[in-house]
């Protein structure tokens, strides 16, 4: 094992109920000009537009919320109203970073005998931003900020520091994200699931059949699988 790859949101801290705060915020604002189930679609629709034109993260979510008051109320929304949004959204940019519990530790211990990454996706000064908020950046060896986490992503990441699928594992809250494109390159995957999880970021249950990775409760759990073991034996440990 030469390097181990953390998620960074959800997996390191806090992040998923944050945007849920601010569209519930939303559709508080817009409850007066339409019905909360067509809001919701109608708003999930515009942020999987602009995913292809401005990414994952706090300014595209902005973006999208604006986007659909302005579609919603045929234009008749305020400049007041937009200006509300805007305010709402910018929360997304300087909220309190809240590390999950246990974080702390496990990358405090890890730190001392492996190579730790943060490997994120969404807009770089967002997530930089995030990862200097949090205090835990000096843990981490490297960080990859990417546009998205597909197997051509990862494999990207394995060229570029020189690594074997054996010699590389992520651990991550999203399935989508952080465990099946890594499984399919022949990686390793821990997969800790989170209290909330975007609708884009779910999968199906078929998706899940005959692929092998590790699930824990927590991050402390990481512990027991690192910790008492030496890089020469974890080598040759099975996680599954």
């Amino acid at each position: 094992m030469k390097l181990i790859a953390f998620d960074a949101d959800d997996t390191l801290w806090v992040n998923e109920p944050n945007y849920v705060n601010v569209k519930d915020k939303l559709f508080e604002m817009m409850a007066h000009h339409v019905d909360p189930v067509i809001l919701s679609q109608r708003f999930y629709d515009a942020q999987m537009r602009n995913l292809r034109v401005f990414g994952y993260g706090a300014k595209s979510f902005i973006l999208s919320m604006i986007e659909t008051g302005i579609e919603l109320t045929n234009g008749a929304i305020t400049g007041s109203e937009i200006q509300q949004i805007i305010d709402v959204g910018r929360e997304l940019l300087d909220f309190p970073i809240e590390v999950l519990d246990g974080v702390q530790e496990v990358l405090e211990t890890l730190s001392n005998h492996f190579d730790l990454m943060v490997l994120t996706k969404g807009d770089l000064f967002d997530q930089e931003s995030k990862i200097a908020r949090s205090g835990l950046g000096h843990y981490f060896k490297h960080v990859e900020i990417v546009s998205e986490k597909n197997e051509q992503a990862y494999l990207s990441i394995l060229k570029k520091y020189n690594l074997q699928p054996s010699e590389f594992i992520m651990i991550g809250n999203s399935l989508k994200s952080d465990v099946l494109p890594v499984v399919h390159i022949g990686c390793r995957a821990i997969h800790i699931p989170f209290s909330v999880t975007w609708e884009h970021e779910q999968v199906a249950d078929e998706q899940l059949l005959d692929k092998s990775f590790t699930t824990l409760e927590s991050a402390r759990e990481l512990l027991t699988l690192f910790e008492s073991s030496l890089p020469p034996v974890i080598l040759n440990k099975s996680f599954y």
